[in-house]
Parts: structure tokens; sequence; C-alpha cells
């Protein structure tokens, strides 16, 4: 009789292709689907529904990567970090629940046995990786589409997709590589520092992260500089934020510092007016905010604005 209950109990959880509840609470719904390679992606991630999320209204998928902020071979403290964060914590959530719109967080490894491999990033050391997390991160969009689908939503094409800090970086630079996928993107506390729509600068090859130069060498795939341009961004620091990952070399290479350093500016303040002045001069669509009184975090009007901001590039 036990075994029948349970096995009643674990059916009544779950969703198409093992998708099951792992949390629910008056806000909203949190389903954990498992690694799927034969989909495309070997680890698992997780889809909130949100109590606002509607059959009357085509949604776009709000994405966010996970960020644990620590080095840990054991994929358990990433989930419980990446649970935190899609049900309970940080900018996706907040801007999920307000305007209803399904949210998707990977559970990527960071791990501390290759302490330089910065995943939630995407630094140069995992876009040089075999099984791109970009490539993973999309096959779960794809896959999410579908479950989303099988309940009865109208899911639009393009994503939203967020961050801040490791997250904001990832999403910064996912933008440039996948445009064609994104409605708009917001990322923020990335140390001032955004991906360049640019080969060279100062004669200087500047090569992924920094630029554009080997990205079709890498991925064989032309970035389409016309579609990242017309992409709307909010892109955000506070200003004192004294947090620059340019100094540590699990983020950057000694090569790449270098260049930052030189090209672009050693302080944060030079550099986020230096970054801004480089996309106004390509016309590039976006908002360099820099928010008083902050340091390396958000507030409740900073959230606010996250959600104004995709509010207003719904359609």
């Amino acid at each position: 009789m036990l075994k029948l209950f349970i096995a009643i109990l674990f059916s009544a959880t779950c969703l198409a292709e093992g998708g099951s509840i792992i949390k629910k609470t008056e806000y909203g719904t949190l389903y954990k689907f498992p690694a799927n390679p034969a989909a495309g992606y070997n680890f698992d991630y997780l889809l909130y529904y949100p109590a606002k999320l509607k059959l009357s209204r085509a949604v776009h998928i709000l994405v966010e990567t996970n960020n644990t902020g620590r080095l840990s071979d054991s994929i358990a403290v990433h989930e419980i970090a990446a649970i935190n964060q899609a049900s309970e914590s940080g900018v996706g959530n907040y801007t999920a629940e307000k305007l209803g719109l399904p949210f998707l967080v990977p559970i990527f490894p960071r791990p501390a046995k290759e302490p330089l491999l910065y995943t939630h990033a995407l630094d140069r050391d995992s876009f040089l990786q075999k099984n791109r997390l970009d490539l993973q991160l999309i096959a779960m969009i794809n896959h999410a589409r579908l479950q989303l689908a099988d309940k009865g939503y109208v899911v639009k094409q393009k994503i939203f997709i967020t961050g801040f800090s490791a997250s904001g970086t990832f999403a910064n630079r996912f933008s440039m590589l996948h445009p064609e996928m994104v409605q708009a993107v917001a990322a923020g506390g990335i140390n001032a520092m955004v991906i360049l729509p640019k080969d060279k600068l100062s004669g200087k090859k500047l090569q992924y992260p920094l630029g554009t130069a080997d990205i079709k060498n890498v991925t064989g795939k032309k970035v389409d500089l016309k579609e990242y341009i017309e992409v709307p961004k909010m892109l955000y620091m506070g200003e004192k934020d004294d947090n620059d990952a340019a100094a540590f070399d699990d983020a950057y290479s000694i090569q790449e510092r270098e260049l930052i350093y030189s090209l672009m500016g050693k302080g944060l303040t030079e550099r986020w007016q230096f970054m801004r002045k480089i996309y106004e001069e390509e016309g590039v669509a976006g908002e360099f905010i820099t928010y008083t009184g902050i340091g390396h975090g958000t507030d409740l009007k900073i959230n606010d604005a996250l959600a104004e901001f995709f509010k207003k590039h719904w359609d």
C-alpha cells in the first residue's frame, strides 16, 4: 500500500520527460528537469511558474543563469543556490513574479578542481569547451518551451535574459553570441565590462570575451552585429561598486587584463564611461545606468526598474 501511495504521489508531481515539483508556495511553483544529453543539455535545470503566470497572454521565457558565488565540485551546492535564486531571491525571480513570466534557471557547475573555468560568467575557458554552456542553455530553453506549450501556454520565440554579477556577465555575452534569440537583456554588476561589438581596438585584436575577433573561428557562426545592435539593453552598476572581476585570474587571463587596463581603463568609473562611449559610437541600443548610493547589489528601486524595462519591451 505504501509503495502504491508513493507511486501515485510521484506521478502527480511529474511533467513530461521527468520534470517534477520540488517547491510550491503561494507565490509560485518550481519544477526541476533532469539532464537530457539527447536533447542537448548535460545538467539539470529549473523552471519557475509564478502565480501570476496566465494562459491568456503570450509570454517570453525569462532566463537567468545560476551564480553560486563560489567554487565547489559538489553539484548539490550549485543546485541549492539555483533553487533559492529561482524561487526566492535575485533580480530574475522578482521580475518573473511581478510580470507573470515563466523563469528558467540552469544548474551549471563551477568546479573547484578547475578554478580558472568560470562557467557562471561564460568566460573564455568555458567558451572554448567542447560542450559550450550557451548551447546547452539554448537546448534547455527549447525544452522548457515544449513543457509550457504542453500546459497550454503560448510562448514567444525570443527570450528575456537577465542577471547580476557573473550571471549578468553571462547574459551580456549570451546576447552577443545569440542576439536572434533575445527580445531584451538586462545585465547588472558586470564590473564595468561589456563585450564590445568590435574585432579590434587601437590596433589590438579583441578576442572573446573582450570583443568579437575570433567568435566565428570558435563557433563556426558569424556574429550578427546588426541584430545585436538592435537588442534593447539595460546595463547598470552601483556608484559604490568596487567589485572588479578583471583583477582575478578566474575571470580574465593576464593578457586580457593587460588589454582591459591599457585600452579601457583600470578604474571602474573610467571603464564604465569608456564602454558607454564605444556603444554610442557603434550605435548600439542600450542604456548605461549608474545608481547612486549602491555598491555591488540591487535594491527595490533597481528591481522595479528591471521589471519596467522588460514590460516595455514585451512586444
